[in-house]
């Protein structure tokens, strides 16, 4: 399963000269004597620009900040950084992945600013010099708007740092989201629609991050009252404008059916506006996507399971709250027969239970474990021979009652059949940081918090319909009046499970701290208003000789 895309190897150092990369998958060991600011070094710069995206998305920290302590997961049976879901005081500023994500997107940034300072001197082609440029500042643009998101007020820097220094400032909110839109705009007026290397940045992509950061910097603006009424107006319908733009380029389509957009086989398709790119050769996946890892419930260990390729290595960190679970309408909905495995089938027989008569209770092939939905199903766990889990079991046991936090639902659209054993890590699936389908929810948000909310309707209904089980499309349209800021929410719950969104989604909304309060039972009795960011990290505040806020409550 060869991909031919840009091949990130090597990481990019504090000082702005990364590792080189090509996109013929060489790796280029060093800089040669005077070869700084000419054509090879300004592309590798931008090549290497993409590379801290993979310390980030598709990784354990990625999906542990952005869909734990949401009110859609909670923690499960293991994992070291179940405080960021319980929100505890180890949640602090020394906590590894609070420092580990400032570090990398500052080193990224720097990556970014060194190639975008070098390229006036750089003697190449224009317009593909151009098109490089715009590559770097969409990147920069993406490094800053996840760090404004996460700490709020930050050091801004646009140009190369070169030499150690000690001093730096927090610049307000809104100038970092000004730097990101005018990065972004640039990048819109200058990339392709299409590039010729796939996982570069396009005009899509750029269209799509202006969108979702026009509907998500009001929260934040240091404005009058007067000022951020005017600003939420023209940002919310910025916010359409843009997602519009993407919605009616003609470059993408929704699938027709929900499951066939993570098809393994087919994750280069209409619906994809930007993806990072992992492979199997282990030289230029790094860290691979391990998204496969972290949803999974502990099959391996039930009677008539043991582990295999095919059904994952079962990390059992992310459970769906009772919540999630409780949101879709299996009835017509069908996005989580879709996406949540519920029973595993006999892989081992070995260790089949037998009965009574000495024989074995089931066989290879047959069911062996299932995880209801339902309490209902209690007589069907007496009864059936093989292992049922109800709800009261893995969400909110009863009393008394045994209590699994190792098997849940199970979030499978990160599974990955092709690695190379059964505890390989390291996935080659590629990670969908935009797809249409986010975009046309957008749309409806942007348009229904515009005042607009006919003209969004149609867009969230785009996707319910899609979600639909054949036959049950109209069922799952919503009216004007049921297009609400929540049921949006409950919208991109179920479209984006697990998609890298939710914690964003609910520090934009004003939500997080009610919601984690009313669905998350483990985070929910500690939650505060000051968890809407994470604190700066303490290497930052210790090695800044001019004073470096710390944010309130940490």
């Amino acid at each position: 399963m060869h991909k031919h895309t840009i091949a990130l190897v090597g990481a990019a150092l504090l000082s702005g000269l990364p590792a080189c990369v090509n996109l013929d998958e060489d790796v280029v060991t060093g800089l040669t004597p005077g070869s700084y600011g000419t054509q090879a070094v300004f592309e590798s710069l931008v090549n290497a620009s993409y590379e801290p995206l993979r310390s980030f998305y598709a990784q354990e920290r990625g999906f542990t900040v952005t869909e734990f302590g949401t009110d859609i997961f909670t923690k499960g049976a293991d994992g070291s950084f179940k405080y960021i879901n319980d929100y505890t005081t180890q949640l602090n500023p020394t906590a590894q992945y609070v420092q580990d994500q400032w570090v990398d997107f500052y080193r990224a940034i720097n990556t970014t600013n060194a190639a975008i300072d070098q390229a006036p001197a750089v003697v190449m082609d224009s317009a593909l010099k151009a098109r490089r440029v715009a590559e770097a500042r969409f990147l920069r643009a993406l490094y800053y708007f996840d760090l404004v998101q996460m700490y709020g007020p930050l050091t801004l820097t646009l140009h190369e740092t070169k030499s150690a220094t000690t001093e730096a400032t927090r610049a307000p909110v809104d100038s970092v989201y000004d730097a990101i839109v005018a990065d972004l705009q640039f990048a819109e007026s200058i990339l392709p629609a299409v590039q010729k290397d796939y996982g570069r940045a396009t005009k899509g992509a750029a269209q799509h991050l202006l969108a979702k950061v026009y509907l998500t910097r009001i929260r934040d603006a240091d404005s009058t009252a007067d000022e951020l009424a005017k600003r939420q107006a023209g940002d919310f319908a910025n916010a359409a404008d843009y997602a519009q733009r993407v919605i009616n380029s003609g470059q993408y389509a929704l699938l027709p059916r929900f499951k066939d957009v993570f098809d393994f086989a087919n994750e280069r398709n209409q619906e994809i506006i930007w993806s990072i790119q992992f492979t199997t050769d282990p030289l230029t996946t790094g860290a691979g996507n391990s998204g496969h890892l972290y949803f999974l419930a502990q099959y391996d260990v039930q009677p008539g399971m043991t582990r295999d390729v095919a059904n994952g290595r079962p990390f059992k960190r992310f459970r769906p709250t009772w919540y999630l679970i409780s949101l879709f309408d299996r009835t017509k909905d069908s996005r989580y027969d879709a996406q949540f495995t519920r029973a595993w089938y006999a892989n081992n027989a070995a260790n089949i239970p037998k009965g009574a008569n000495g024989q074995p209770k089931f066989a290879l092939g047959d069911t062996a474990v299932y995880v209801s939905t339902t309490d209902a199903d209690t007589v069907l766990a007496r009864t059936r021979p093989y292992k049922v889990f109800t709800p009261g079991a893995y969400v909110v046991p009863a009393k008394g009652a045994p209590y699994f936090d190792n098997m849940f639902p199970s979030l499978n659209k990160f599974n990955d059949p092709f690695r190379s054993s059964i505890n390989e890590t390291r996935g080659s699936r590629d990670f969908f940081v935009a797809r249409l389908a986010e975009t046309y929810l957008i749309a409806a948000e942007a348009l229904m918090r515009d005042g607009r909310p006919a003209e969004g309707l149609p867009y969230i209904n785009a996707v319910r319909r899609r979600a639909a089980i054949p036959g049950h499309e109209t069922e799952m349209e919503l009216t004007v009046g049921q297009l609400t800021l929540d049921e949006i929410l409950n919208e991109r719950a179920r479209e984006l499970t697990g998609e890298m969104q939710r914690w964003f989604d609910l520090v934009r909304t004003h939500s997080l701290v009610s919601r984690v309060k009313l669905y998350n039972p483990d985070g929910g009795p500690n939650i505060k208003a000051f968890h809407v960011l994470r604190p700066i990290p303490q290497i930052q505040i210790d090695r800044t000789s001019t004073p470096y806020a710390q944010n309130p409550g940490y």
